[in-house]
């Protein structure tokens, strides 16, 4: 696939040599040589930066996959994706923007999701610039496209100002989508997907053939591993994006791989990258007997769900693939995905999805995109808040092919929303918005500023709105912006009064001359009136009084054709903040709303500076549903060192609510469903936490509250740990006299380890013996009686090294074939022939090394025919710490 940024694909090619290449190919385009600082999104500095123990998503080589076990990684709750898939309603084409088009075309958008983030892809930052994808309307699958370095690879081997390809570390072959973004897929009725993916530099020696060992009963432990993590992390399946050549032998064990995750209840989507027959690269650009089989296969049965045809088709081979698809019983708009190059080539694409439609104007296979993050990765100024803008603007061009919305495109980019008609999940009888984007440069409540921090959350982002931007005017049609406050810079189209949010981090601004009636269509829904239903509509008006007059704009079922205005009285006159009017709805029980929006009705005479922003809407049912307090909320873990927070709760079902905001005292923290939540810059010496649950129709519960008092707690707590398997904790008594209560408890559960000790109050410190040596985390807390627990972590010393076993390389003759290392940690291993060190060719093409180097070595190299048949042979390895072990393979 001709796009590898995140995945480290290979080098810069000539056009004519993308043509015969594909997703792995076309990397440099994007970064060029040396080009990390202008690629790298992360890591953020400043406020930004990330915190010392924030969690953080890590890669899989099939030997770390095998070994999985959720109790192994200190964070893995904290990484956990809690929203289910949403259902969405039903089509109904008299309410789409496009009528004729046919809402069964799917769409697969394969892209990074928070940045170019390898350690430190997090559910959630504290940075307004990260990218935040806001049309889940037009995709049906979001897959996670980029590279995450494996398990214990230490931060600091990372160096941004390095050349993509001196990357000196190991990058996983699976990678999982972020929770987050997870999250807000499943909240848009869109499937997440991770990515497993192999070519011959990308990966190092891991190989697909790793994962097709198979049990006495002929399953698959790498499959059933495979199926565990997305059923754990909460996705759904796979994109498979083998780019390495598959001998024609396991290829009938490739697809029952395959089928084992689709029986596993996993969705799966293969690239067109493999000749079914021979198992070499070929692709295809087309969906025919060469990549078919790995769809649907004639003897073996149904083997994926879908596949990405790589980019090079045309009319003709997309007319054949939608033949070929119903010769073989498949539904082409979502058995056969039309590849996009989005990062490479942007808006000035080779490929014209017209290409794509029939006779009648219908997609005839569906449509998928690579790297359609590139409106923020690939943006200049992408870290540079004052110029989110123009990201917002390029983002709404590719999607809706007009910067300014879905009305006259802009060049050759027509938009997806010309191919994809749009699709909701609001149905039921309430639906709550405030136009949360899902990032910020401050934070308000109701109307208030509560949190002056930048942050990003797609957690928090509400359901975007369905067509930005849809507005018939007889006349000069407002403009529409999100407004994220005064410190925002909009685009310089834009000359409203920056106002913010009512609740979150944006509210909705419409602004300009009006004079003429402006129909503004906001959201596809299905909803129910009751005979109590009442809708609210929360806005601020910061221009003159005028006779101007905001009504509701309904589209009801029943004739969908007519657009039902509810007026709003009183809302011409300038407001001094913000305001919510109500309106019953009780006459129109028993109908179904279709569609909402609202009218800008105009007034007598044209009106300039017109500006009104829309803060909320709520639509009731005349049910309480104002969800219970929360149970159960603790402080886990409260770090002053670094100044960090881990809380918890008892979660509720998402049917009731919706997600969780965290405040200190009046202070928003951040939100999430979800029953865990971390806090970085968490500077506070004392105060209430405070949990509110927020349901479906907006209502807000009373808060559960958990108090602390750094004060009653011992201060400048710290800890060490040493080898010989002692660990000295020390710290600043707040009350002499109170005994002390010492803690140590290992975080990976796996090896559980907890010692406790409760020593004199005038005592600061106490060393602890016999703790383990094994380099696992830890959490060391001490408190006094009734006081607060404050803790510290760390990582006990590492001193284990298990030794390199001979049975893990393969001796013909002379010629020695060595298999990677199971140690979790292991970082080199040196082979040496009598005490001269062997050669080993490294990816990429970067030169020797004189030892095999973890994801750097090429797996050809793994095989070493010795200078001697008498010589001896020894593997010295050596793990992050420093450990060595040795192991004689010939003496």
């Amino acid at each position: 696939m001709a796009r590898q940024r995140r995945y480290h694909g290979s080098g810069r090619r000539t056009p004519a040599r993308i043509r015969t290449g594909a997703l792995a190919g076309a990397l440099a385009l994007i970064l060029g040589a040396g080009s990390a600082l202008a690629s790298d999104t992360l890591p953020w500095p400043g406020e930004s930066a990330v915190g010392a123990h924030q969690p953080y998503q890590h890669g899989y080589s099939s030997t770390d996959l095998l070994r999985w076990n959720p109790a192994d990684d200190t964070d893995a709750e904290l990484l956990r994706a809690k929203v289910p898939l949403q259902t969405r309603i039903a089509p109904n084409a008299a309410t789409q923007r496009t009528p004729a088009l046919p809402a069964d075309t799917q769409m697969l958008t394969l892209a990074g999701d928070y940045g170019n983030a390898f350690f430190e892809s997090h559910p959630y930052t504290g940075e307004f610039s990260q990218y935040l994808f806001n049309y889940w309307q037009y995709a049906d699958v979001y897959a996670s496209w980029h590279g995450m370095p494996t398990e214990g690879v230490p931060v600091d081997y990372y160096d941004p100002n390095l050349d993509w390809k001196e990357k000196w570390f190991e990058f996983g072959a699976v990678n999982l989508p972020n929770p987050g973004y997870t999250n807000a897929a499943h909240a848009n009725g869109v499937r997440s997907l991770g990515c497993v993916f192999f070519s011959p530099n990308d990966r190092g020696d891991q190989a697909y053939t790793e994962l097709l060992q198979r049990d006495a009963d002929g399953t698959f432990p790498a499959a059933a591993k495979l199926i565990e993590v997305a059923t754990y992390y909460g996705f759904d399946g796979y994109f498979i994006n083998q780019e390495d050549a598959v001998a024609p032998a396991d290829i009938p064990a490739y697809k029952k791989f395959l089928e084992q995750l689709r029986d596993g209840g996993l969705y799966v989507q293969w690239y067109d990258s493999i000749d079914n027959s021979t198992g070499r690269i070929s692709y295809q650009n087309e969906f025919n007997p060469v990549n078919g089989p790995f769809v649907r296969d004639n003897a073996q049965g149904d083997v994926s769900d879908s596949i990405f045809l790589n980019y090079w088709w045309n009319k003709t081979k997309l007319t054949r693939s939608k033949a070929y698809a119903k010769g073989l019983g498949l539904d082409p708009r979502r058995s056969v995905f039309a590849g996009v190059e989005a990062g490479m080539y942007q808006f000035d694409q080779p490929y014209d999805l017209d290409d794509n439609l029939d006779t009648d104007g219908a997609p005839m296979n569906g449509i998928a995109t690579l790297g359609a993050d590139f409106v923020s990765s690939d943006y200049a100024k992408k870290t540079d808040d004052t110029a989110q803008s123009a990201v917002f603007d390029r983002e709404r061009r590719w999607w809706t092919g007009s910067s300014q919305g879905a009305t006259t495109p802009e060049g050759n980019w027509k938009g997806i929303s010309k191919y994809i008609a749009e699709r909701s999940v609001i149905k039921g009888s309430t639906f709550a918005t405030s136009f949360n984007t899902g990032h910020g440069l401050s934070t308000w409540r109701d109307g208030k500023l509560s949190g002056d921090a930048e942050w990003g959350n797609i957690n928090l982002q509400d359901i975007p709105v369905t067509w930005q931007w849809w507005i018939d005017a007889a006349r000069s049609p407002l403009e529409a912006d999100f407004d994220y406050g005064p410190e925002y810079t909009p685009a310089d189209r834009f000359s409203y009064q920056k106002i913010g949010a009512y609740n979150g981090g944006s509210s909705l601004a419409l602004s300009g001359t009006l004079d003429s009636d402006n129909t503004v269509r906001l959201y596809k829904t299905d909803l129910s009136v009751e005979p109590a239903s009442t809708l609210d509509l929360t806005y601020t008006k910061p221009s003159a009084d005028d006779d101007s007059q905001l009504r509701l704009a309904l589209v009801l079922a029943s004739d969908p054709d007519k657009v039902v205005q509810v007026p709003l009285s009183g809302t011409g006159k300038r407001t001094s903040g913000w305001t919510t009017v109500s309106a019953d709805l009780s006459k129109y029980a028993g109908e179904r709303i279709a569609s909402l929006g609202l009218v800008v009705a105009a007034g007598a005479q044209p009106i300039k500076n017109y500006q009104v922003n829309v803060g909320a809407l709520a639509l009731h049912d005349g049910v309480d549903r104002t969800p219970a307090t929360p149970k159960k909320l603790r402080i886990d873990q409260l770090l002053p060192g670094s100044d960090e927070l881990f809380l918890s709760w008892q979660r509720s079902d998402y049917d009731t609510v919706r997600r969780y905001d965290v405040y200190l005292d009046d202070t928003y923290l951040g939100g999430i469903y979800d029953d865990v939540y971390y806090v970085k810059r968490f500077t506070a010496t004392s105060g209430k936490l405070r949990l509110v649950a927020v349901g479906p129709d907006g209502t807000r519960s009373k808060p559960a509250t958990v108090s602390f008092d750094l004060s009653t707690a011992p201060a400048e707590v710290t800890a060490k740990a040493a080898p010989d398997g002692t660990l000295e904790a020390t710290w600043a008594p707040k009350q002499t006299g109170e005994p002390v209560t010492v803690v140590v408890r290992a975080l990976d559960t796996s090896h559980p380890y907890t010692k406790e000790v409760t020593v004199p109050g005038k005592r600061s410190s106490v060393t602890l013996t016999g703790v383990p040596v094994n380099g696992d985390k830890y959490l060391l807390t001490v408190r006094t009686a009734g006081g607060t627990a404050t803790g510290v972590r760390g990582a006990f010393a590492d001193a284990d090294i298990s030794p390199y076993p001979r049975s893990a390389v393969k001796v013909a003759g002379n010629t020695f074939t060595f298999s990677r290392p199971t140690l979790p940690d292991w970082h080199t291993l040196t082979v040496l022939e009598d005490g001269q060190p062997k050669s080993f060719a490294t990816t990429y093409g970067s030169g020797s090394k004189p030892y095999i180097v973890r994801g750097r070595t090429t797996r050809a190299a793994m095989t070493v025919t010795m200078s001697s048949p008498n010589s001896q042979v020894v593997a010295v390895l050596e793990d992050y710490a420093g450990n060595k072990t040795t192991t004689v393979l010939r003496s």
